[in-house]
């Protein structure tokens, strides 16, 4: 029998998790060219109800945060009222869904852009490597504009109306998407901000659009019911910066004087390594950050007991897994394998195949 740890449940303050195992935020492209949550995203996240925690597929605060095709918003009341569908089928459920609020920054193209404005970001500073997959076929990343001082709040604020609108959707709380390259991450990390005004220079000017954006969001939610996520390994959309780990500490330490929620750390390789040092582990985090810490990328049952059994995670966030095994907590519970992984060609593909549409395990009886 497997250790009980994955699958007791966990506290953060007044939401009890069923569980320790959490969907991470997998973007899945179904929401059309409108970015309009459906019932098929609601029987998708209604299936995976069984995990302690749900975290959405990443969800952009503007239209100038888009970067990516048929990704779902959360910038107008009707994108608010769609969502309503999704988290009702959860709740229905018994579970709980946190909202993950993007922006991609410079990880976007002009051809998503009223007018073909160019993508912003902290610097003028392009992503280098590979294409982008844009509405108008796929192309190389272009040179992004960097936000003027004056403009940063006003970003600052699509974030906290975003939270409103999570909010007024029904969500449990929210997940502000600092990783992975996008745009929080592009002012965090020094290879992409050069900028000499009070967001860029030393560790607290790259942290200060940040720190605006959760003590704006804490106007709207209780800090208990908002996370935050970093990805200081991460290579994924050209990162990585010399100074990565003594960033990602301070952020953390920084983040743990609000009492948030969690912390949720990319700390596993899957996505790739920057190779500027040794990686980050979990184990690092925890004497800067005394709140719910969430691990999360090539995780399997048997590393993440490990993970859990030794105190580095209070939870665990799986992906690829989900996306194939629905009934993921289950399977673990029982002991029962786990479906093959999904292909990639149908990740992101804007139809139903290979959605909603995954069996759940059936027993030989």
């Amino acid at each position: 029998m497997h250790p009980v740890s994955l699958l007791s449940p966990w506290q953060i303050k007044d939401l009890t998790l069923k569980n320790r195992v959490v969907l991470a935020p997998l973007t899945r492209a179904r929401a059309g060219t409108e970015r309009l949550p459906n019932p098929l995203m609601a029987t998708y996240y209604a299936q995976r109800a069984s995990a302690g925690l749900l975290i959405s597929e990443a969800t952009v605060v503007s239209r100038q945060g888009i970067g990516w095709q048929n990704s779902p918003g959360i910038y107008t009341d009707e994108q608010a009222i769609a969502w309503r569908q999704v988290t009702e089928a959860v709740h229905g459920q018994g579970g709980l869904i946190f909202l993950q609020l993007w922006h991609c920054g410079r990880a976007s193209h002009s051809s998503f852009h009223e007018g073909g404005a160019l993508p912003v970001s902290a610097s003028a500073i392009a992503i280098q490597g590979d294409d982008i997959h844009t509405p108008t076929g796929k192309h190389p990343h272009e040179v992004p504009r960097a936000l003027t001082t004056e403009e940063v709040p006003l970003v600052v604020a699509d974030y906290r109306q975003a939270a409103q609108r999570a909010r007024d959707a029904g969500f449990d709380g929210i997940e502000i998407h600092g990783a992975n390259g996008y745009l929080i991450d592009q002012f965090l990390q020094a290879k992409t901000n050069h900028r000499t005004d009070r967001y860029g220079g030393d560790r607290p000017g790259r942290f200060l659009f940040l720190r605006e954006i959760v003590e704006a969001v804490l106007t709207v939610w209780p800090a208990e019911r908002v996370g935050v996520r970093l990805s200081p390994n991460g290579v994924f959309n050209d990162m990585g910066s010399p100074d990565y780990r003594e960033m990602a500490l301070y952020t953390a330490a920084e983040l743990n004087s609000y009492s948030l929620g969690y912390l949720h750390v990319m700390d596993g390789l899957a996505f790739g390594f920057h190779g500027l040092g040794e990686p980050m582990t979990l184990a690092e985090f925890r004497p800067v950050f005394s709140g719910t810490l969430m691990g999360n990328c090539g995780y399997t049952m048997e590393s993440a007991e490990q993970a859990i059994a030794t105190g580095a995670a209070d939870l665990i966030a799986f992906g690829r897994p989900y996306i194939s095994n629905p009934d993921l907590v289950e399977r673990f519970a029982h002991g029962w394998p786990l479906a093959e992984d999904a292909p990639m060609a149908v990740w992101y593909s804007f139809d139903e195949k290979g959605y909603a549409d995954f069996p759940v395990y059936e027993a030989a009886i």
